[in-house]
């Protein structure tokens, strides 16, 4: 009875391609083990934030989160952009840059850690002891923590959804535990963020070892991979200092408790996105495989259908927001209409797949123009917008970015 219900589903599939264009057999099997993937991680960060809510102070929990942002700023040596480019080469058969990879991480990372103890010393000299222990605390683990994860392009190369969903999902389930246990025995921001970067740092390299063991990567290598990863890291910066601006911008200008107001507002759609970039994982390794004028012939009726389909979504949250924020959130209940807001914004998702098109094939100009042109815009509307705004003005700024991003990822997928 199985084996028909499998195989009435791949017929099923199979037909519906017809309409979609795009292979529906890979995308349900891959897209399911991510999506599954993606519920626990949900389901762990709905957990934490409920504990944060009831337990943690709004101010302290500002901080936390400025701390976090600030970090993540921090992190930018560490390369992030190598990962794509693992995914890429070993999508076409060089698994050997994975371990090049991985040490090129790490010795660049060790430059975020010291700009970390030179941050932490900024705020030593203006008296901020608290800051400035925090910042003495992460600069360890910046190096490491983002570093470990590349097991996850590894594995998203090879197209090993399930795996890369099993061990993304039992980091996070470890890493919620030791958060949550911290939480509900101490309210000491210190050992708060100790236990957040010695989890997540302890069970990434627990799984990177245990990627190494257990599938035994190639020695060959591409000699363009670390130079395109590089490249990828530089385009994308002013992108990842844009995209961090806004909590930097909300907890020096409004405040620690409008930081926390603001971070409850947009982390449920936040959320909610991360399951949409699914997509980028399993369309970057087809993609790689293709030309130019393959991809271009069917991404924009694909996007136009992904379109309709998150716009669906978006109305249900709108009329949903109220009743979970009263529920679970209660005392965000002022983050309930800035999120109904920052939800249309989800539309602009389907711009992982133009962008995850000039990705895979190595537009260099193409892709600096789309990170350089779209993140400088974002800076210049945060600034504006939190001046005019306070923090509507945020959210409206990065509304309007988002959708101005999607019409340049557009524009630019028709040029390559």
């Amino acid at each position: 009875m199985l084996k028909n219900i499998k195989q009435k589903t791949y017929s099923l599939l199979r037909r519906s391609e017809k309409y979609t264009k795009t292979d529906m057999v890979y995308l349900t099997k891959g897209g399911s083990w991510l999506t599954a993937g993606n519920m626990v991680t949900a389901i762990c960060s709905f957990l934490i934030a409920l504990v944060f809510a009831n337990l943690l102070p709004k101010e302290t929990y500002g901080i936390y989160r400025y701390i976090l942002s600030i970090a993540s700023l921090l992190a930018i040596p560490t390369l992030a952009g190598i990962d794509t480019a693992i995914v890429q080469a070993v999508s076409r058969g060089y698994e050997g840059s994975l371990v090049r990879g991985l040490k090129t991480k790490i010795r660049w990372g060790i430059l975020a850690g010291l700009a970390s103890i030179g941050l932490a010393g900024y705020y030593y000299l203006n008296d901020n002891i608290a800051l400035t222990i925090s910042f003495l605390i992460i600069a360890g683990f910046l190096p490491l923590m983002d570093s470990f994860e590349i097991y996850n392009s590894f594995l998203v190369g090879r197209k090993l959804f399930n795996t890369k969903a099993k061990y993304s999902s039992l980091v996070h389930i470890f890493s919620a535990a030791a958060l949550m246990a911290t939480l509900f025995l101490t309210k000491n921001l210190f050992l708060i963020l100790l236990v957040y970067f010695i989890s997540y740092t302890l069970f990434r390299s627990l799984f990177l070892t245990l990627t190494f063991k257990k599938f035994s990567p190639n020695k060959k290598e591409d000699s363009q991979t670390i130079s395109y990863g590089k490249h990828l890291t530089l385009m994308n910066t002013v992108n990842v200092l844009a995209s961090y601006l806004d909590r930097v911008l909300v907890f020096h200008y409004l405040g620690a408790i409008e930081l926390a107001i603001y971070s409850f507002a947009i982390t449920p759609p936040e959320q909610l996105k991360s399951f949409l970039k699914n997509l980028r994982f399993l369309t970057l390794p087809k993609f790689s495989t293709r030309t130019k004028e393959e991809i271009k012939k069917a991404i924009f009726q694909k996007m136009l259908k992904f379109a309709l389909f998150i716009g669906m979504g978006i109305a249900i949250y709108i009329f949903l927001a109220p009743y979970f924020y009263k529920i679970f959130f209660p005392q965000y209940i002022d983050s309930v209409f800035y999120s109904q807001i920052f939800a249309i914004s989800l539309i602009t998702a389907i711009s992982i797949l133009p962008t995850t098109a000039l990705q895979s094939q190595m537009a260099k100009k193409q892709l600096y123009q789309l990170n350089i042109y779209s993140s400088l815009l974002q800076i210049i509307l945060l600034f504006l917008f939190i001046y005019f705004y306070g923090l509507l003005g945020i959210i409206l700024a990065r509304l309007i970015w988002r959708f101005t991003n999607l019409a340049i990822a557009c524009w630019l997928v028709k040029k390559i």
